[in-house]
């Protein structure tokens, strides 16, 4: 006797009332100009922001500010086992430090827009609707199972195709025992549920797995998929829908038009599609984004794992990057023309490159630290003093609250970052605001330490002597010029070159140049081989200190 599917789905849903006419009134389409998308990045509270987070989440902003449209935050917390309490909250946290901005959705404080609940946990009245729906169309249907047999598709969740106990690895014991599942009658579900057992709700595959059916992808363009020919699990047995189901329902009612989530999904296309076809609503576009791939020590290619360096976005702000330095470097894997337009476009924000969906990489990107480093020096460079210090004092207040002490003294402080800085050259000795305080130490008494030893090819009398006679002919009135001079003074009598072109013509007629003379000095002074210049360092830090540790070091020789 065929099954009253109508029946049935007021039998499963007794309590859902509210219809698809009220939600669609509750939810209409957003009033934006036209070509404005609305993209979401929807990530589940499973624990710290992965870099690659980020990607999703600076394509989905950039698409939908670029034009016009809207961008929001969903929180996928339909599996509460996984779910690491806080998690929500400093997502939001970290992603705002990073300069996305959301326009609606879950915030530090609540929930902001007029198209929530923005966490799927909350969503579960809405789901209920349309699972109804599919029940009394016939397209949908209940399964009983024992309690281990329920865990087992509990586990199903939105990273995982579902694996139920009872199925074995071969294809058609798997279609035979989905078939069985099918086969129930209105009485056998009356006394499951009299009993007070729960069900997982299934929707019924149509296609043809031995056929393709070709999809769209706006990075990777046209392929073809086999067509879904296997029952997706809608609701879970506590009434919680699995991301197959709770992304289709969202993404229609929250208006979402563009999709961007890892390539891990492309093998499920095709059965979002199927649902999309059977609620009978269009699909947003999908942007399937590669995966995120680091060099190994043998150089082979693996992907980014979140127990690797970097992977972590609190690494970031730890080690003191800038935070737009992270985003810039983002931009350079996303686009592959970004680097050229910044070289052109210098002092403009990242936000006013023209990002291109179709320049992102459908082969994956290589995570280099090194390239990052060189991305954070440029973005510092180009900052002024004044930017580097507040940024600096901010991070220090949080990560070394004794050093930030000492940068109460602001114009000192500017004093030593205005080293180099300006001009079409700017110096890059930073690019992180751990490296800044590390280039800082020397100017300080409280962190200088002699970190460098000098050579041992070099004789500590004539280091000794170098230095007495540097203390002998200093004058803190001298220019830069003659400071130099009175230095290249100090050569012959040691049997060093003054001139670094004779010394170079014949290196063996002397002990070396005035370049180790200038480097003993240096070493005294600030503790190290290399340093800003060393004239200008001497007239920060001041005479008194400065010859100090020039004394200093000549007694320990």
């Amino acid at each position: 006797m065929p099954v009253d599917y109508k029946y049935l789905s007021e039998l499963l849903f007794p309590n859902v009332t509210m219809t698809e006419k009220e939600l669609e009134e509750k939810y209409p389409p957003r009033d934006l100009p036209e070509g404005a998308k609305v993209t979401r990045f929807a990530p589940s509270p499973t624990g710290f922001v992965h870099f690659g987070g980020l990607f999703p989440s600076v394509v989905g902003e950039r698409l939908a500010h670029q034009s016009g449209g809207v961008f929001y935050l969903r929180i996928e917390d339909t599996d509460s086992r996984r779910e690491v309490e806080g998690a929500a909250s400093a997502l939001v946290r970290t992603l705002s430090h990073y300069g996305i901005s959301f326009d609606e959705g879950v915030t530090e404080d609540g929930e902001s827009g007029n198209y929530g609940p923005y966490k799927q946990s909350a969503r579960a009245f809405i789901y209920h609707v349309y699972a109804k729906r599919l029940v009394a169309e016939g397209r949908a249907y209940p399964v009983f199972s024992t309690d281990e047999e329920l865990e087992e598709i509990k586990t199903a969740d939105k990273k995982a195709e579902l694996k139920s106990v009872n199925w074995e690895t071969d294809a058609s014991a798997r279609r035979e025992a989905m078939f069985a599942r099918r086969n129930f009658t209105i009485e056998d579900v009356e006394r499951e549920l009299s009993a007070g057992h729960k069900f997982a709700l299934f929707a019924i595959a149509e296609g043809d797995g031995t056929r393709k059916r070709k999809v769209n992808d706006l990075v990777r363009g046209d392929l073809e998929l086999p067509e879904n020919d296997e029952d997706v699990v809608l609701l879970k047995s506590d009434g919680i829908p699995t991301y197959h189901f709770a992304h289709v329902v969202d993404d229609h009612l929250m208006r979402t038009t563009h999709v961007i989530r890892g390539e891990e999904w492309l093998p499920s296309l095709p059965k979002h599609l199927q649902l999309f076809s059977y609620m009978g609503w269009k699909p947003p576009k999908y942007i399937h984004i590669s995966q995120i791939m680091r060099l190994d020590a043998d150089g082979s290619k693996k992907k980014l794992s979140k127990r690797d360096m970097g992977a972590n976005l609190d690494d970031y702000s730890r080690l003191g990057y800038c935070p737009c330095a992270v985003i810039e470097y983002v931009m350079t894997l996303l686009n592959s023309n970004y680097e050229e337009w910044r070289v052109q476009n210098p002092d403009k924000d990242y936000t006013e490159f023209p990002f291109n969906v179709k320049k992102m990489s459908s082969s994956g990107c290589l995570f280099d630290m090194k390239k990052l480093d060189d991305v954070a020096k440029n973005v510092v460079s180009r900052m002024t003093a004044e930017e580097v210090y507040e940024n600096f004092l901010e991070w220090a207040k949080t990560y070394d609250p004794d050093f930030a002490a000492l940068l109460g003294d602001r114009d000192y402080a500017l004093s030593v970052i205005c080293i180099g800085r300006g001009g079409k050259k700017p110096r890059k000795d930073y690019g992180t605001w751990l490296e800044l305080r590390s280039y800082m130490e020397p100017f300080y008494d409280e962190t200088f330490k002699v970190e460098d030893e000098y050579p041992e090819n070099i004789d500590r009398g004539d280091i000794k002597g170098a230095l007495t006679a540097f203390l002998e002919s200093y004058d803190h009135n001298d220019d830069a010029g003659a400071w130099f001079e009175k230095v290249k003074a100090i050569c012959a009598p040691l049997g060093y070159c003054a001139d670094m072109k004779e010394y170079r013509a014949s290196p063996e007629a002397y002990k070396g140049s005035v370049a180790d003379i200038s480097m003993m000095i240096r070493v005294a002074v600030t503790g190290r081989m290399n340093s800003p210049d060393l004239y200008t360092v001497m007239h920060i830090i001041g005479e008194e200190r400065s010859l100090a540790r020039v004394r200093s070091m000549i007694n320990k020789l």
